[in-house]
């Protein structure tokens, strides 16, 4: 636990698991918003497709985020230390250089594996009321969209305030993009 404490100290890794948070977040509740707007609104699904797909989708996304985040950052990292052996004359196998390499590769993964299941669980909520029929398909899909939007709106205002930017600006400007593909999804609808 201490190794793990050290780590989050140092002053690399903090920005990264931000970065990789948000990335990630983006990406799992925009194709949340698709898969509402695709499936709930489009197609007519019943429940148990709906939060099939929205389940199913997040698990491979989390999957495919993590399992890349990590091979990409342990080469990276793998990288790094082949060359400062070079410039040390020293082999670094075993010692805290490579196994926090390997920590910050595994906790980015984690990070990565976990923020699309964190989204889903935050968009498919409402959807849990319609099995206790506490409300209707129509209206679960409509909160489901508000609270994709609403996440979308809190990850921008927090981008906003840690880069010392407006934070609202940055909030609305999220939930502009995921009302674009909220309306290319209809859009798509009407086409198809």
């Amino acid at each position: 636990m201490e190794g793990f404490r050290r780590l989050l100290s140092r002053g690399d890794v903090a920005p990264l698991l931000r970065r990789s948070f948000t990335n990630t977040l983006f990406d799992s509740t925009f194709m949340l918003l698709g898969i509402v707007v695709g499936v709930a609104h489009a197609s007519g699904a019943g429940l148990r497709a709906i939060v099939l797909t929205m389940a199913t989708s997040s698990l491979a996304l989390g999957i495919s985020t993590g399992v890349s985040v990590y091979e990409s950052e342990l080469l990276e990292r793998e990288r790094e230390i082949s060359e400062l052996e070079m410039a040390l004359f020293r082999d670094l196998d075993g010692t805290w250089i490579e196994r926090s390499a390997k920590s910050i590769a595994l906790l980015l993964a984690l990070v990565n594996f976990s923020t699309p299941l964190l989204s889903c669980g935050v968009a498919i909520s409402p959807f849990a009321l319609v099995a206790l029929k506490a409300l209707g398909l129509e209206e679960a899909a409509w909160a489901s969209i508000a609270l994709a939007l609403g996440m979308l709106f809190a990850a921008g205002a927090y981008m906003g305030r840690a880069g010392d930017r407006n934070p609202w600006i940055r909030g609305l400007r999220m939930v502009g993009f995921g009302l674009i593909a909220f309306a290319a999804g209809f859009l798509l609808d009407s086409l198809i």
